[in-house]
């Protein structure tokens, strides 16, 4: 069923391609964010920084939170993702426990993993390609068992590519976020035919970076909702 969703959904996309929704993504970060001025000015999403690996809330999640139903944004909660720490299972229930959860109420969106390199530390975080795999699919298939919801992956080409050996494994249930901080989309990642989010910029007017949703308003209100 759920498998069916994605592909209606990215069907939906493809046939609206000129429609998009503007959104952004925060975390403690941005201590100051005006989500009225997002609203105002045509944004109708937010994706929040809730938790990493198995140690660490995000600050300012609960304010965020707070702040984004305040104004009528479509929020959901993010998870960066530390591979090399625990098993992906384990930073699911993390991540559901502290912010990540999500129910059909229309406003919220499945939950979104961060996957990218950190400073400091292995670009693949000493994993193997089918390691990475196996850490994503344990962390998504968790977190579906959970919520009845894929989660959201966030990744950006080169480190999928890298890391995963451009694993086509996840482009049939999870949708795609997709980091390039450009003017075009470019190559998209590991099969998916379609980004479901596209990190444009990493700055935003209103707070945070810029994310465009690729479709119509009905479109992300039912990725929200799981119709």
């Amino acid at each position: 069923m759920m498998k069916s969703f994605v592909l209606t959904a990215l069907a939906g996309l493809i046939g609206a391609a000129q429609a998009t929704v503007q959104g952004f993504d925060i975390s403690h970060y941005q201590s100051s964010v005006n989500f009225a001025g997002a609203y105002s000015s045509g944004a109708r999403f937010v994706i929040i920084k809730a938790t990493e690996g198995t140690t660490y809330i995000d600050s300012s999640f609960s304010s965020h939170y707070t702040g984004a139903t305040s104004a009528g944004l479509i929020r959901g909660g993010y998870h960066f993702a530390h591979p090399d720490s625990s098993t992906g299972a384990a930073q699911a229930d993390y991540f559901l426990a502290h912010g990540g959860g999500w129910s059909a109420d229309g406003i919220t969106l499945p939950g979104m993993i961060d996957l990218e390199s950190v400073s400091g530390k292995a670009t693949c975080f000493g994993l193997s390609t089918s390691a990475m795999v196996s850490w994503i699919k344990s962390f998504s298939d968790r977190y579906y068992a959970k919520t009845g919801r894929y989660p959201m992956i966030y990744t950006n080409y080169s480190w999928w590519n890298q890391c995963t050996g451009n694993s086509a494994s996840f482009a049939a249930t999870n949708p795609l976020v997709l980091a390039r901080w450009s003017s075009t989309v470019g190559t998209l990642p590991g099969g998916w035919s379609v980004q479901t989010i596209w990190q444009n910029a990493d700055t935003y007017t209103y707070g945070g970076d810029s994310d465009v949703f690729n479709g119509s308003l009905d479109r992300l209100k039912a990725l929200a909702k799981g119709s």
